[in-house]
């Protein structure tokens, strides 16, 4: 076993004493032992339930004769930290939760693993450490949260980040609003749309590293306790069977795991964090392979923020394994990849199907004929930008309007809410990007004041920052290169006109090579003053095509 070599023989007898200090016997001791990363804490809805689903998982260990030993990490709440400074500490967790898992696991020579997150960073984190670490693991997450309720409809958090901008113009009252405030979130669990955190943890079962249900079931349900069980009986089996990360998370799961975030319309957040998780798993993955797919998958779930579909819709109407199935019908999905059941994608789906056609729409009745995300290439985005097309107005696919050109997220909202920008603008919000910003800031905020405002039909937000999972509207981001590193969106002035073709997959500044070319030339860096991790973060990450991932 590997954990031999911190608790056998005669010159592990200090190391045998410390474990005994921790009320361990020695058949425990003598057991494999199971490392348990999890990342519960008292900030994140989404979290503050973990330490439950890790005693169910301990319990499921114990079952099966293994000896489970916890050990935690962290977990940045986005949507608390969106909207001010707070928010450039989000992404870059991904990377001190990836290292810091790998440190615990390195330092302690674990037989098995079970990553428990639940949440945006923290998900792809996990799954980069168990990529890098590539002994047998096993994800559980907290399970998504149910919607609320508010005057006779659905309502979940992105609602009240819109209604600020209602609020603002008027068309609801503060004692609306604060209603509201108190409907949305009714209780633990990643928050119910198909935002960045139910993506990945939905994405985590296509790509086989959780069971079936991980991504859906709820997080308030005793099912989501009796998997987590099963998760902890089923890394065991993982452990005797030395069955690795590394013979599940193969192309043809990454594969896998890109039709499905393509059929259900997934945060845009997963161009980031897929091809992060490729890397560590030594899979070449580009944002161009993200338009080729999508071209050839059609979009199945209509998910909030672009639809009216939330997680427990998808969950009672058969899950990942029902969206699975249907694709499958078609062709598009790896039946032969592995998965962490001990069974390939295929041994999974037998007797799976789909229970709610209007949720999980079949192959010959699409919601849309093309995948929910689309890569745009131009002049303004040589190495890319990102938009969730499923979530965009008919009357956004094409536009061309002018540029309101923002070095910043705040500047820009404010104009938003104080009525200055105008039907047709395309608002520009710049120096915002991984090394920009740097930390890459989602601008869920001013997304959800346009449509707060009635301004989603006729207002593009352009960004080399990103956008929640939450967003919706003609949002483009990850613009590569950043302004940070001297890209064209650095030249773009106020007033100049884009042009925004979803469709043909363009995003084009609308003047002559030559005066971009003057413009770049007369560019110089934005000098910001950093300390700590930022400082760090911004002198070692790359722009968003790379998945924002470290030199």
């Amino acid at each position: 076993m590997r954990s031999d070599g911190m608790k056998k023989g005669l010159e592990r007898a200090p190391h045998r004493s410390l474990f005994k200090a921790l009320g361990l016997t020695d058949r425990e001791i003598g057991q494999p032992m199971i490392g348990i990363a999890n990342s519960a804490n008292e900030i994140i809805p989404g979290h503050l339930h973990l330490h439950q689903i890790s005693e169910a998982v301990k319990a499921g260990i114990r079952m099966a004769g293994g000896t489970p030993i916890e050990f935690s990490t962290i977990g940045v709440c986005d949507g608390i930290v969106m909207g001010h400074e707070g928010m450039k500490y989000s992404l870059c967790t991904r990377e001190l939760i990836a290292d810091s898992v790998e440190s615990m696991v390195m330092a302690h020579p674990f037989d098995g693993l079970v990553l428990i997150p639940n949440c945006d960073k923290i998900v792809p984190g996990m799954l980069m450490a168990a990529a890098r670490l590539d002994i047998p693991s096993i994800v559980i997450s907290g399970g998504p949260m149910l919607s609320g309720e508010f005057q006779g409809k659905k309502i979940d958090l992105i609602k009240v980040f819109e209604y600020v901008g209602k609020a603002r113009v008027g068309e609801m009252t503060m004692e609306e609003l604060s209603e509201a405030e108190g409907c949305a979130c009714p209780g633990v669990g990643s928050c119910a749309g198909m935002f960045t955190a139910n993506s990945m943890n939905c994405l985590t079962e296509a790509l086989g590293m959780g069971l079936p249900g991980n991504g859906t079931i709820p997080a308030v349900w005793a099912e989501r306790i009796r998997l987590a069980k099963e998760a902890g009986m089923q890394v065991m089996e993982l452990v005797k069977r030395d069955l690795r990360p590394s013979a599940i998370m193969t192309a043809e799961a990454f594969e896998n795991a890109l039709r499905v975030d393509l059929a259900f319309g997934g945060s845009t957040n997963t161009s980031l964090h897929l091809p992060a998780i490729a890397k560590e798993a030594g899979i070449p993955l580009t944002l161009k392979t993200f338009n080729t797919f999508s071209d050839k998958t059609p979009h199945l779930c209509f998910m909030s923020p672009g639809g009216p579909h939330d997680l427990l819709e998808l969950n009672q109407a058969g899950g990942i394994p029902a969206l699975m199935q249907e694709l499958s019908q078609g062709g598009m999905i790896c039946t032969g990849a592995m998965t962490v059941t001990g069974k390939t994608v295929g041994e999974n789906l037998v007797g799976k199907r789909v229970k709610n056609p209007e949720v999980i729409r079949p192959l010959g009745n699409p919601y849309h004929k093309t995948g929910g995300l689309t890569v745009l290439f131009g002049n303004l985005a040589p190495e890319g930008a990102v938009v969730k097309s499923s979530a965009v107005d008919d009357a956004m696919l094409r536009h061309t309007g002018p540029a309101r050109v923002f070095d910043s997220e705040e500047p820009a909202m404010q104009a938003i809410l104080d009525g200055k920008i105008q039907k047709g603008d395309v608002v520009v919000i710049r120096y915002e990007g991984p090394k920009g910003g740097p930390g890459m800031r989602e601008m869920l905020s001013p997304t959800s004041a346009i449509v707060g405002i009635g301004r989603d039909r006729d207002v593009a937000l352009l960004t080399d920052g990103r956008f929640s999972g939450g967003s919706r509207g003609a949002a483009i981001g990850h613009i590569s290169p950043e302004a940070a590193e001297g890209g064209p969106i650095a030249a773009v002035q106020e007033g100049d006109r884009i042009e925004i073709d979803i469709p043909g997959k363009k995003l084009t500044l609308l003047i002559s090579d030559e005066e971009m070319k003057a413009r770049l030339g007369r560019w110089k860096p934005v000098q910001k003053e950093l300390k700590g991790y930022l400082k760090r973060y911004a002198a070692l990450v790359r722009s968003a095509h790379t998945g924002a991932t470290f030199e």
